[in-house]
């Protein structure tokens, strides 16, 4: 694909913000992981449930999650999702966040992980973003995401692609964008000094297990480092660690690298007012012979509607409420 640099009318735009702490939030995700060639069925869900369904499992999980603090959710869509039958169903979820003031972050997948982190199919991502930024682009709680990180391009190819989003879809308000940075999108410096997306916000992922082990201040230090210049414009849009063993996140002299990895992150989160969505509330990949991802902080229980989330660590859920700045 021969990407076609363009210059895009937002580098005088206003900043996105001077801080991003109003994002107290929480992933949504599909149990066994968003990356998928076919419709999206966030852990809950049905495809053979009705928007009206839709509506009141969400309702029952964001009563749980607003119970710690949680006010957005960042959910997948991707090509096969957007525009079929389910999404009418699906959207239940979208709306019934707003409808309760929660923010939402639409954030793309693509298909299947064998897809390299780049995007597969460009006239079909196209269609989809302009469905959904022209269905919620006036609906001030949503919020965009392009593509979720996305590792398969140089800077320069993946600022271009972004750069050519922003201005193919002007239904989306670049202060209610978030730009993914480069390499699994755990590092804005590139995008951060990009003029072009001086009025978007910035998506960032930090997690432990891309790096060896490292002391808490060496953590806080290479995160900060990553963020660059634009902790003010930035989210963590995914950081976790594991919820199912007991592990003890108010120890600050832990010589665990979990419980110092999370500790560092939501110490810079506080430090810096920054807003994140914890990687997930319920789905993601299933861990060992658990049948369920060990970050999950909550467990689901429950049938019908009648839905309920139960913490997982009570420690983990308290740390992650510090980085929210609560």
């Amino acid at each position: 694909m021969t990407l076609i640099p363009v210059v895009v009318a937002v580098a005088g735009a206003s900043p996105a913000g001077a801080a991003t702490n109003q994002f107290r939030g929480m992933n949504w995700a599909v149990l066994g992981d968003n990356f998928s060639t076919s419709p999206l069925v966030v852990q809950g869900l049905s495809m053979s449930d009705s928007n009206a369904t839709v509506r009141a499992k969400a309702n029952a999980l964001y009563d749980d999650m607003a119970a710690i603090g949680v006010n957005t959710v960042r959910l997948p869509i991707n090509t096969h999702t957007v525009g079929t039958t389910w999404w009418n169903s699906y959207r239940g979820a979208i709306d019934a966040a707003t409808a309760r003031g929660f923010k939402v972050i639409l954030a793309y997948w693509e298909d299947g992980a064998a897809s390299g982190g780049r995007i597969t199919n460009l006239a079909a991502w196209n269609t989809m973003w302009s469905r959904v930024t022209n269905t919620y682009g006036s609906n001030v709680n949503v919020y965009f995401e392009p593509m979720n990180e996305p590792h398969g391009y140089s800077s320069a190819d993946w600022r271009n692609v972004a750069a050519n989003w922003l201005g193919y879809h002007y239904s989306a308000v670049p202060s209610r964008v978030l730009i993914g940075g480069t390499g699994f999108s755990q590092d804005l410096r590139d995008i951060c000094n990009d003029s072009r997306f001086s009025g978007t916000l910035l998506s960032f992922h930090y997690y432990a297990f891309f790096y060896g082990a490292m002391t808490y201040d060496a953590f806080r230090s290479h995160i900060q480092t990553r963020l660059g210049n634009c902790a003010s414009r930035a989210v963590a849009t995914e950081y976790g660690a594991p919820m199912s063993t007991g592990l003890n996140y108010a120890d600050a002299g832990s010589t665990d690298n979990f419980v110092r990895y999370l500790r560092a992150v939501t110490q810079v989160m506080r430090d810096n007012q920054m807003g994140g969505t914890y990687w997930p509330a319920i789905g993601g990949k299933r861990t060992g012979s658990l049948g369920y991802d060990h970050y999950s902080m909550f467990a689901l229980s429950g049938s019908g509607t009648d839905l309920n989330l139960t913490v997982r660590n009570a420690a983990g859920r308290d740390r992650v409420r510090y980085g929210w700045g609560l």
